[in-house]
């Protein structure tokens, strides 16, 4: 494994302990924690994906200055903005995902008065 290889790793690994903590954990608090840091890992591994290092400089945003003979230039050095585009998009469906669920949360708890699932399970009602 190289050094360019470890914030790729690391997002793996956010997204695995967030993948545990939706799976393992009976705690509805605990799971949609663990939604968001699913969230979040995904986010993060798509912005990794979109940073390119140029081969001399910094790299620089996507924006265009100087007319199409520098186009050249920036094609060269500047960072992808499809990934940035997705991962606004990404961020407010995170968002509205987060909030139905923590809703859903809410009514389970008024209604059962636990957020545990197991007891929610050997609840009828």
């Amino acid at each position: 494994m190289t050094l360019a290889m470890a914030p790729y790793m690391l997002a793996f690994l956010i997204f695995v302990v967030g993948l545990y903590a939706i799976v393992a954990k009976r705690n509805l608090i605990k799971v949609i924690v663990g939604l968001l840091i699913l969230d979040y890992a995904a986010n993060l591994l798509l912005v990794l994906v979109g940073y390119r290092t140029p081969a001399e400089g910094a790299p620089v945003a996507p924006i265009l200055v100087g007319g199409a003979e520098k186009a050249a230039d920036l094609a060269a050095s500047a960072v992808d903005p499809l990934p940035q585009a997705l991962v606004l998009t990404s961020i407010v469906i995170g968002l509205s995902v987060t909030a139905l669920v923590v809703a859903l949360a809410i009514r389970l708890h008024e209604k059962y008065g636990t957020f545990d699932t197991g007891l929610m399970r050997n609840l009828k009602g």
